[in-house]
């Protein structure tokens, strides 16, 4: 009977040394997080390739991109000049008129614009 506490004891520390050996493993967070890349190691696929575009093709797409922006703005400035020559040729009723007529168009233009806001946002809360 007097081995019997020695006994336990012995037992006692056998578990305890087995279970933080157990709880060592997992001691640091950042060692990985992905068990799957302990195991089949770095993956093939996620490397990117990034390539060089040799100068003159750079130089290219820049003056395309300039000249696209240079066409687009001639292309505002003529139709801003051919609606100012359109109204300028008529007679004063007709100038008056075209004026008004685009005042209105304007108008209608904000309105239908804003009752399709409206309708989208109340078609969006339908659905919320």
């Amino acid at each position: 009977m007097k081995n019997f506490p020695f006994k336990k004891l012995i037992l006692f520390f056998m578990i305890f040394s087995l279970a933080t050996s157990v709880c060592e493993a997992q001691r640091y967070k950042r060692s990985i997080r992905n068990p799957e890349r302990d195991l089949f190691g770095k993956s093939l696929n996620t490397k990117n390739v990034r390539y060089k575009e040799a100068p003159s093709i750079v130089r290219a797409k820049k003056k395309q991109a300039a000249n696209q922006e240079k066409a687009k703005k001639e292309y505002k400035t003529a139709v801003k000049e051919n609606r100012k020559r359109a109204v300028k040729i008529q007679s004063p009723e007709v100038k008056t008129r075209m004026l008004e007529n685009r005042k209105e168009s304007d108008l209608r233009y904000k309105e239908k614009k804003k009752n399709m806001s409206a309708n989208s946002r109340r078609a969006g809360k339908k659905y919320r």
